[in-house]
């Protein structure tokens, strides 16, 4: 690295207030100075500033019911949506993007989530599951053009992903058609807003939440591809659920026929404290709630009919119009901060595990990206029809929980 550039990157540090970024530098190899440089331009600098002088979300929050249409409401428009939603998708104006960034290590499983094997005696895994469960919509609508499926991966596992789509032939989907890109990273900060460092010459970096899909779509040129193909709608959805209903035809029309141009597929709660987060409305847009932020006030209220006001709970199934999401991601999106325990050097260069959290990991949630739009479509859905996540090792929510679900959905063994 020539000496200008050198000075200009010192320069830039003492502007952010992060020179400890470069205190090794006299220490690291060329190699190691061009490699920090790259991790230096990959900083979202504007998201560390406002995340410190962001107030406190949850206190400031005014939170209001949202309606939701529920399957009885639905009943009556639910063939002229399907009717919409198959034109969508016969004209190949959907595609599907699974949050894939994730480690199956909470399973008991190594490897990323999506590779997981449900099947028993079969080789069913995530991944195909829900390559399969889209095709199915695909074939309903009768349609001749394949749907652009993408991938987001994190640093973590983006070759392990890859690898695995080669090893199984993508699952006997065109590979044209299959995108991976990476989720855009965060850096750790301390408490007082330093950037913590790995090791001398690597930022502490964690990825920055699954509401960075859109920019980290963006980044990698996949907006401008589907926008090139037509692409209107995009459903973006979790990897961990065996039921999960992509590129659902009543979802785009119902939306479609709405005049909406975003949406969320939510289940009746089991009971009013079931820790789900919940679709409302929060200082009059709409959003997501966590469980906690409802008092127990809020999550008993009832209407003048006696339906809980706060019942349905989100799925991580969304739908989006690229074209008003593109325009709502111009926007500052709310930056959470979660307090954690993470491993750093200090001044001297020594290693330092925590025993208490020492840091912020930095992320944005994809249903804040709700509040950028009047009004959204909260449509219920059939828990037992579309809605097995696997969360855990075992008990609630688990692979054995899961693969009863989908032996009772579909009526085939595993």
């Amino acid at each position: 690295m020539d000496k200008m550039k050198e000075q200009a990157l010192f320069d830039r540090m003492k502007t952010e207030g992060q020179e400890q970024i470069l205190r090794f530098w006299s220490e690291l190899s060329d190699e190691q100075k061009d490699s920090l440089a790259r991790q230096i331009d990959g900083i979202d600098f504007q998201m560390i500033r406002v995340s410190m002088q962001q107030k406190n979300l949850v206190l400031e929050s005014v939170i209001t019911p949202l309606h939701t249409v529920t399957t009885e409401e639905q009943k009556e428009e639910e063939e002229k949506d399907r009717a919409i939603g198959e034109e969508i998708i016969r004209q190949g104006k959907v595609a599907a993007l699974v949050l894939a960034g994730g480690q199956g290590s909470r399973l008991g499983y190594d490897g990323p989530k999506g590779t997981l094997k449900v099947g028993i005696t079969q080789d069913l895994y995530l991944f195909g599951i829900l390559i399969s469960n889209m095709v199915s919509n695909m074939e309903k609508a009768l349609s001749k053009r394949p749907l652009h499926f993408l991938v987001m991966t994190s640093d973590q596992n983006h070759e392990a992903t890859i690898r695995f789509f080669e090893e199984k032939a993508y699952f006997g989907y065109p590979k044209e058609y299959i995108h991976f890109f990476r989720q855009d990273m965060a850096p750790a900060l301390s408490h007082e807003g330093k950037i913590l460092m790995e090791e001398k010459d690597r930022i502490s970096l964690a990825p920055n939440g699954n509401g960075g899909w859109f920019t980290s779509m963006q980044r990698c040129g996949l907006l401008e591809q589907l926008k090139k193909d037509g692409v209107e709608w995009i459903n973006v959805f979790s990897v961990d659920n065996v039921l999960q209903n992509i590129a659902d035809p009543v979802f785009l029309g119902a939306a479609s026929s709405r005049g909406v141009y975003a949406g969320s597929k939510v289940i009746a709660k089991v009971n009013p404290d079931e820790r789900v987060g919940a679709i409302c409305y929060r200082n009059g847009r709409p959003s997501v709630v966590e469980y906690s932020e409802l008092t127990e006030e809020m999550r008993n209220a009832i209407d003048q009919d006696g339906h809980y006001l706060y019942n349905f709970g989100v799925t991580l199934n969304y739908i989006f119009h690229l074209k008003e999401t593109e325009e709502a991601a111009k926007s500052q999106l709310p930056i959470h901060r979660a307090n954690k325990k993470i491993a750093c050097i200090d001044e001297k260069g020594d290693r330092v595990r925590p025993a208490e959290p020492n840091a912020f990991k930095l992320e944005y949630f994809i249903f804040d990206i709700l509040e950028a739009f009047d009004d959204v479509l909260s449509l219920e859905c059939i828990r037992e029809d579309e809605f097995a996540p696997i969360k855990n090792k075992e008990g609630v929510d688990s692979l054995e929980t899961a693969r009863a679900l989908l032996v009772k959905k579909t009526g085939r063994p595993l």
